[in-house]
C-alpha cells in the first residue's frame, strides 16, 4: 500500500515482475480487483489504485473533471513509481483512461478493455440517467442499493445478496459525494475517442459480457473495429463485471493474452 501522485495503490506480486496497473470503473476503488489479484500477481506487479475524488485518494476535485485528466493522473503515478512501461486492464471508466493513455502516449505495452465504448449508447446513456435521478431524488444509498442491478447477472445477485447488503454498507460509509459521482459520470460521458487515425503501437484485447446490462455488447466489441490488431473475447454470461462473476475465466483469457 501507498501513496503517490495524490493517489492511493496497492502493489501486488514480485517486484521485478512486469507491471500491470488495473483501473476500475466509476466506483473508482482498487478493491474492485480482488477476484483477480491473487491470480495476476503470480506472474505481474500489480498497481491496482484507487481514482481521484474516490476512496482513499485525494478526495479534492475540480469543477469539471475528463477521462484526460484521469489518464495524466496513471501517468504520474507510474512517473511517481519509476514504471516506464505497463500493461493495462481498465474496466468501462477505466478501460477508457487506458484507451486515452494509450493513445496519446508509447507507455502501454498491452491494453485489456473490459465492457468499455468508444462512443455512448442510448442504452447505456438511460441507465446513467437513471443512476443519477436516484442519486438526486432518492440519495446515496438508494443509488448504491441500486447498483448491482446495473454490474451483475440477476441469479450472481440472487446468491450473493447478502454479501452485496455488505459491500453496499461499505460503499456508503465511504461515498465520495454526489457532487463527484456526477463529476466522473460527466467526464464518461463526454469522452469519445478518435482511435480511427491514432498512431498507438500498443497490443489490444477487447472484452464484452452479452447480459451486460449497462453496455450494450456490440457497443463494448465497437471499441475494438478501428483497430486492425485488436483482438476480442466474448462472454456469453457474467453481466458488466464479468471480472467479479466468473473470475475464473476472466484471468485465464487476460493471462493468455499477456503471456502471448
Amino acid at each position: 500500500m501507498g501513496f503517490a501522485a495524490g493517489l492511493y495503490y496497492e502493489a501486488h506480486g514480485p517486484d521485478d515482475a512486469p507491471p500491470l496497473i488495473l483501473s476500475s470503473g466509476l466506483g473508482g476503488s482498487a478493491s474492485y480487483w480482488r477476484p483477480n489479484i491473487p491470480a495476476l500477481a503470480k506472474r505481474y506487479r500489480i498497481i491496482a489504485y484507487d481514482h481521484r475524488g474516490t476512496g482513499r485518494s485525494d478526495r479534492a476535485l475540480p469543477e469539471t473533471t475528463s477521462v484526460e485528466a484521469m489518464s495524466a493522473d496513471v501517468l504520474a503515478l507510474m512517473d511517481a513509481l519509476g514504471i516506464d512501461q505497463a500493461d493495462f486492464i481498465g474496466h468501462a471508466l477505466g478501460g477508457m483512461i487506458g484507451i486515452e493513455t494509450t493513445i496519446r502516449t508509447t507507455r502501454i505495452r498491452k491494453l485489456v478493455v473490459v465492457n468499455g465504448w468508444r462512443q455512448l449508447s442510448a442504452h447505456t446513456r438511460r441507465c446513467f440517467d437513471v443512476r443519477l435521478a436516484l442519486l438526486r431524488h432518492s440519495g446515496p444509498e438508494a443509488y448504491l442499493r441500486a447498483q448491482p442491478l446495473f454490474l451483475f447477472p440477476p441469479d450472481w445477485i440472487a446468491a450473493h445478496d447478502s454479501e452485496l447488503d455488505a459491500e453496499a454498507s461499505h460503499q456508503l460509509a465511504s461515498f465520495p459525494g454526489a457532487e463527484t459521482v456526477e463529476k466522473r459520470i460527466a467526464a464518461v460521458r463526454a469522452y469519445a475517442p478518435d482511435l480511427i487515425d491514432h498512431s498507438a503501437t500498443a497490443f489490444w484485447l477487447v472484452i464484452a459480457a452479452r447480459d451486460d446490462m449497462l453496455v450494450p455488447v456490440q457497443s463494448a466489441l465497437d471499441v475494438a473495429a478501428p483497430i486492425g490488431w485488436a483482438r476480442t473475447a466474448t462472454f456469453d454470461w457474467g453481466g458488466h463485471a464479468c471480472n467479479v462473476t466468473d473470475p475464473d475465466r476472466f484471468n485465464a483469457v487476460i493471462v493468455d493474452f499477456l503471456r502471448d
